[in-house]
């Protein structure tokens, strides 16, 4: 359980850091935000999969499609976030 969790921490703050780098322009966000971006990438990514395809979600472990998924997950929420927080 802990270990998982240790997981996901990891797994959403590298995905979230290669989302932020691809990304341009300026985000001041810090370690837990990047890592916040990452997870919620993952579950964006990970929930628009099993609407388009009707997969279910197992359990599978960490994969590269996965990895790859967080990170196009986390570039949309970026940007999501970009335009709301642009002022007028």
């Amino acid at each position: 359980m802990i270990g998982d969790l240790i997981t996901w921490c990891v797994f959403g703050l590298l995905a979230g850091a290669l989302a932020r780098f691809l990304t341009p322009g300026r985000d001041p966000m810090g370690c837990i935000w990047t890592m916040g971006l990452g997870i919620a990438g993952s579950l964006l990514m990970g929930f628009l999969f099993s609407v388009l395809f009707g997969s279910g979600l197992e359990d599978e472990g960490i994969q590269p499609a996965g990895f790859l998924g967080a990170v196009i997950g986390g570039i949309l929420v970026l940007l999501i976030l970009r335009s709301f927080s642009r002022k007028v």
